[in-house]
């Protein structure tokens, strides 16, 4: 299984965990009314520079590395680091960094509850979470750290030299 398969079924996962919590969206210049809707979900970065601030609030979904590694008679074994962003904006701090906390213990919640993805990916602690302190108002930014074991790869070569 491949990183990207891996993320494609978290973005999955994360979408309908989150779907239901309506966040705050930057105030409609036209009508003048505040919006809200739930996190879009995107994978690895955003569309482009101007989504930073323009698609909030989001949850972005990074793949940060792998490793394959196989113990002298033991099975291959490999696994997946991806960071969780979220971001949201309030024009109230406290509401702010709230919903950041609210769609990370979310997605925390449910990834212990089921601790597998798409029946293929197990979630291997720790797993790790943070919101971000620093003052950025009215953008509010956290993260967590999670780490996956995938189905390892075998090589065929040394099936036929077996």
């Amino acid at each position: 299984m491949t990183p990207l398969q891996l993320l494609d079924a978290l973005e999955v996962f994360v979408k309908d965990e989150t779907k239901d919590i309506l966040l705050p969206v930057r105030v409609d210049r036209k009508s003048g009314k505040p919006k809200e809707r739930p996190a879009e979900i995107h994978k690895m970065r955003l569309p482009n520079k101007a989504a930073e601030i323009e698609r909030i609030p989001y949850i972005l979904l990074q793949y940060i590395k792998s490793t394959d590694t196989q113990e002298e008679g033991q099975p291959p074994e490999s696994t997946c680091m991806v960071r969780i962003v979220a971001a949201t904006y309030s024009e109230n701090s406290e509401e702010g960094a709230t919903c950041v906390l609210n769609l990370l213990t979310r997605i925390r919640i449910a990834l212990f509850r089921d601790n597998v993805i798409d029946g293929r990916f197990l979630l291997k602690p720790p797993l790790e979470m943070i919101v971000y302190p620093d003052s950025t108002a009215p953008y509010y930014l956290g993260e967590m750290m999670t780490e996956w074991v995938m189905p390892a790869i075998e090589s065929e070569v040394q099936k036929i030299w077996q």
